[in-house]
């Protein structure tokens, strides 16, 4: 994919101020708007959702200019280079209509050309070498098989519950119709933390799609692992530190606000039908173990002896701390289930996807729940206990106001053998501070209001150890979010809120306040029969 991608640039650049607007391929028609922020900000999930084609439309959900510019150019984030300080913070909706089966490239400029004429978007593209790894073929014998899977099927995830070899892990990877770059794209995708989250670029000079295998042990903590190297070495492939030359993105200019849409965009552009699998079995638990659902290549799609419960939590996108409010007292005891079901093939998302695959199997499942358990729900604003952050002794350092608006974050291996979470953000108010806390925090079931009254932008991090909090959870400690952080604090631990007062001089504070509850107003207990 990497090896491919000027040739891509040389193709669908042609505006870099020479292009002919007029013979650039358009939507048939589009909605653009700003993400209302009360939606955005109070959803689960903050990702970007969409960017792909379901029959003849195209949208996108609260995505951030960077995330709108990573699709139309096929970029990572951090090869796109300049723009206003807002690029990854403001976030916008796309709904548009265009014909049916129309290519991914076509797609991207389609959108490209949408960037350019609503909101004023100008790039530069260039070339820049920087660290990273080639794939090559190695002395060892080459296992991948040729692929008789459908290509629009392809990718790679892992598969089964963990495996043990003696006393170590293993992560079996299954890869199914993936070229040689896609399958460096699944390395770097799939293994960030050990392969430093740098390009892969295909090398091995194969054609062609291919099945392999890949059982990679849990000690592997890097790239120059053995663990990591063996199992690549052991179907004939390898890894090897290079510069990469890489495309990159300089946002010249773009406008925060979209021009205004057509009139009577509303009725031209009606809500999509709710996804639906072709076909699916429901049936009792007789496996061993238990599979969260997921997409398998093919459009299969498996969920292994899950409650009934923990469905509806996942097709709902419910975090953790958040609770369900309704459900009969027969779920408590109810056995568990298996679904064996099939998506169609124009709803299957490529595996490579993973926040299109999550949200179109979330929506599946909910239209499966509805029409076999009769499940009926809505939301309610209630009051419950939520987060205020205020101000005790402020440490924070004023921003350069022309740096992107952002957090970013990593994993740590402290030399206790702790695993540490590290938070960067720059050029952010604490109100959209606050609005990060959710995601940083998983004990938080809603989201925090910022109370400090401390006007203009910052710079700050945040280090707190991630076993602690993850530990306290799984121990079942209940209450306010103080009393999870004082709980910890006698042994020596950095909570998440210890560190949020030692290092930021800030603290959360909790408050009755009314905040969307799912409620369930029906739910029968035996499915309709297959």
């Amino acid at each position: 994919m990497r090896r491919i991608i000027p040739a891509f640039f040389a193709v669908l650049l042609p505006f870099s101020a020479f292009a002919q607007k007029s013979s650039a391929p358009e939507f048939d028609i589009a909605d653009v708007h700003v993400s209302l922020r009360g939606d955005w900000v109070k959803t689960t999930r903050h990702a970007m959702q969409g960017g792909f084609l379901a029959g003849d439309r195209y949208d996108v959900t609260r995505a951030t200019m960077l995330d709108l510019i990573q699709l139309a150019y096929r970029v990572a984030p951090d090869k796109i280079y300049g723009g206003p300080s807002w690029l990854d913070y403001d976030r916008f909706e796309i709904r548009a209509k265009t014909k049916r089966g129309t290519s991914d490239a076509v797609l991207r400029q389609l959108l490209q050309q949408l960037l350019e004429s609503r909101f004023a978007l100008a790039v530069r593209t260039d070339q820049r070498g920087a660290p990273g790894y080639q794939l090559r073929k190695s002395q060892t014998e080459w296992k991948p098989k040729p692929s008789d899977v459908d290509a629009a099927h392809s990718g790679c995830q892992q598969v089964g519950p963990l495996s043990r070899d003696g006393a170590t892990r293993i992560t079996n990877v299954q890869c199914r119709a993936v070229t040689m770059a896609s399958l460096a794209e699944s390395l770097r995708r799939l293994f960030p933390s050990q392969l430093g989250d740098l390009t892969i670029a295909d090398a091995t000079g194969t054609e062609g799609h291919w099945d392999l295998d890949l059982p990679i042990p849990a000690r592997a903590q890097s790239a120059a692992d053995a663990g990591l190297i063996e199992a690549l070495d052991k179907v004939g492939l390898k890894l090897e530190r290079s510069t990469i030359s890489q495309p990159t993105l300089s946002v010249e200019s773009v406008n925060e606000t979209p021009s205004a849409n057509p009139p009577g965009i509303e009725s031209s552009l009606p809500p999509l039908p709710a996804p639906q699998f072709e076909v699916a079995a429901i049936r009792p638990c007789t496996e061993g173990y238990t599979g969260a659902p997921r997409f398998e290549p093919g459009g299969r799609v498996t969920a292994i002896c899950m409650p009934l419960v923990s469905l509806i939590r996942d097709a709902y996108n419910l975090l953790p701390a958040q609770t369900l409010i309704g459900m009969p007292k027969w779920t408590t005891t109810a056995r568990n289930i298996t679904i064996v079901a099939q998506a169609p093939a124009d709803s299957s998302p490529n595996l490579q996807d993973a926040s299109r695959a999550r949200e179109t199997l979330n929506a599946m499942l909910r239209t499966l729940l509805a029409d076999r358990y009769k499940l009926a729900a809505h939301y309610e604003d209630r009051p419950v206990d939520a987060q205020t952050l205020v101000a005790v002794k402020p440490k924070l350092t004023k921003a350069d106001p022309s740096t992107r608006t952002g957090c970013v974050w990593q994993n740590l291996n402290h030399p206790d053998g702790k695993l540490w979470k590290h938070w960067t953000c720059q050029n952010m108010t604490m109100s959209q501070f606050a609005e990060q806390l959710q995601e940083l925090n998983p004990d938080l079931a809603y989201p925090v209001l910022d109370g400090t009254g401390i006007e203009g932008a910052w710079d700050f991090s945040l280090e707190w150890d991630l076993d602690a909090a993850l530990s306290a959870i799984l121990r079942g400690v209940t209450g306010s979010i103080a009393q999870v952080g004082d709980a910890a604090d006698p042994s020596g631990t950095v909570t998440f809120e210890t560190a949020l007062e030692k290092q930021l001089g800030l603290k959360l504070e909790t408050h009755k306040r009314p905040e969307p509850q799912l409620i369930i107003d029906h739910l029968e207990e035996k499915p309709t029969e297959n």
